[in-house]
């Protein structure tokens, strides 16, 4: 007997093939397809599928080949959608004031997450360097939690916090930098390179999903090229790919695109852009370049792909808006120097100036363009502009972070809408949310990306077809992070499943209220239990680590 049943749905295989009629089981934790018990119903609503709506099984007949019967009558099943870029690393290791945003994900049917993005991750470190991270760990993931030795100490963590999706996991460079180098802006020494590649090793032989860097974050800026190909060498070796934030993604993002392509091409890394745009107003309308020499590079031969939120603002910490010298020995430091005003008026200067080869978020659009995301502190702050916070607003955002002990998520709309549907219209492109799971007014990203993407840019513009759309959040998304029988629906694979209404799916998420769950999601399904109904957690915890 099957553990789960859904019934008279249409399948989005997750390789971009035309939907088809199909029953879809799970046992054991694995699909089992079997031919349509009734005729599709089509595209038409079927169900009441908003938050609150759906009961899985009503209206089933009772069908003795399961235990579990859902009616897909008028849904679509497709793998669970695979988030390639995330933040959640320690999400699910905080209490109870981070379970709604740890469930936020599944509710909108991401099944497995990526994290160690952007440069930082929860492990690796030489021990004697532990406890400084950890100090500094608050700033990145939303609290303090501690940085692990290897990926072995990440994985044991969380396999005793249960989870309801699975979790993969990036090295990031900017974490092993901090880790064996410290915060200090300067070059590795080569024994210090060599610890790091070794570290990094045994991270990827031990399971870890490839090496992200954050270019343009501390410590990891300090690092220049070719210290990121002697790593992006030995995820080569390991057949991991190389994740990047790129150095740079608003002026200088021709530049820091090719210097990805470098690393790329010297190191033979398989090449990954995270969250590609063209930022602030001197890189609009960039994407026309970007995206044509990304094709380029592919018809030439490298191996090279990209993912995208579909939103035209970001979000980040309030320190990335400073320059990185005034990040330089870390948070800390950070905080002394804030407190000198000599320090904040050459802050000011270098922002108002620009500093060769930093990327100048708020020179390139401006302090109200930049709101409060999260500050535990002051949450009367919280969805407010640095520009409003009166003053001068470098003395307000440096006055906001010396009381949240640098502890400050901000939103930046810094893009353009054509930059954003150019990069998700494009043929090598898979879908991250980029959620930073803060309390607070945490991106709307973190808990309406994959339904946006289905609602809003395939239903109702047409800028890809449902299919496609799909294979971006599962099938494209597996391969390229290697994650055998995850993100294809065929007989065998992993049965992490989402059902929705095409009909009806769209994310409801704002900035205003960003955790509200999508509509016309039916159910997600996770290791074969069922994780959501009508977008309500049943607080089924089936999930766990996962690797390639």
């Amino acid at each position: 007997m099957l553990d789960l049943l859904i019934t008279g749905a249409r399948l989005a295989d997750g390789t971009g093939a035309p939907l088809r009629p199909a029953d879809v089981g799970a046992r054991d934790g694995r699909v089992v397809l079997l031919p349509p018990s009734t005729p599709s119903q089509g595209y038409g609503p079927a169900l009441d599928t908003g938050s609150q709506g759906y009961t899985p099984g009503a209206g089933s007949r009772p069908d003795p080949r399961a235990r579990v019967v859902l009616d897909g009558a008028g849904m679509v099943v497709a793998p669970g959608f695979i988030d390639v870029h995330t933040h959640s690393d320690a999400a699910s290791l905080f209490g109870p004031e981070f379970a709604e945003l740890a469930a936020a994900p599944v509710r909108m049917g991401v099944t497995t997450e990526i994290c160690g993005n952007c440069g930082s991750s929860l492990f690796p470190a030489l021990p004697e360097r532990l406890e400084e991270l950890s100090r500094s760990s608050r700033t990145s993931f939303g609290g303090r939690v501690p940085i692990f030795r290897d990926f072995a100490g990440f994985a044991e963590a969380h396999a005793g916090a249960p989870r309801a999706n699975h979790l993969a996991s990036l090295v990031g460079h900017g974490t092993l930098r901090a880790g064996v180098v410290g915060y200090e802006d300067r070059a590795a020494s080569p024994h210090e390179l060599d610890v790091m590649c070794g570290l990094l090793g045994d991270a990827l032989a031990a399971g870890a999903a490839g090496l992200s860097t954050g270019l343009i974050y501390t410590p990891g800026t300090y690092g220049g090229t070719d210290e990121v190909v002697a790593l992006a060498s030995v995820a080569a070796r390991h057949g991991r790919p190389y994740v990047t934030h790129l150095r740079d993604e608003m002026a200088r993002v021709e530049e820091a695109l090719e210097e990805a392509a470098e690393i790329a091409r010297r190191s033979g890394a398989a090449l990954h852009v995270s969250h590609h745009k063209t930022a602030g107003r001197h890189a609009w309308g960039r994407t026309e370049r970007t995206l044509a020499r990304l094709a380029e590079l592919r018809a030439g031969g490298m191996d090279v792909t990209c993912d995208v939120y579909p939103y035209t603002a970001g979000s980040t910490s309030l320190s990335a808006m400073l320059p990185p010298w005034a990040n330089d020995g870390g948070t800390p430091a950070l905080l002394e120097r804030l407190r000198d005003q000599a320090q904040r008026d050459r802050m000011r200067h270098a922002i108002a100036e620009g500093v060769p080869g930093w990327e100048n978020t708020v020179g390139n659009g401006g302090w109200d363009l930049i709101s409060v995301a999260s500050a535990v502190g002051h949450r009367e702050l919280e969805g407010r502009t640095i520009a409003s916070l009166g003053g001068d607003p470098v003395d307000a955002a440096a006055e906001l972070l010396l009381a949240e002990g640098g502890q400050v998520t901000i939103i930046s709309h810094s893009m353009r809408e054509d930059d954003v549907r150019r990069v998700l219209a494009a043929e090598f492109t898979m879908i991250g949310s980029d959620g930073v799971p803060k309390p607070g007014r945490p991106h709307p990203r973190i808990a309406g990306t994959f339904p946006r993407v289905l609602g809003h840019y395939a239903r109702e513009e047409g800028l890809l077809s449902l299919e496609a759309a799909v294979h971006k959040m599962t099938g494209m998304a597996a391969a390229r992070f290697g994650l055998a029988g995850r993100g294809v629906l065929r007989d065998g694979a992993h049965a992490d499943l989402v059902m929705f209404d095409p009909a009806v799916i769209a994310d409801a998420a704002t900035y205003a209220d960003p955790l509200l769950p999508p509509r016309g999601l039916a159910a997600v399904v996770v290791a074969g239990e069922l994780a959501v109904s009508g977008g309500v957690p049943t607080g089924a915890t089936p999930g766990g680590i996962v690797t390639p």
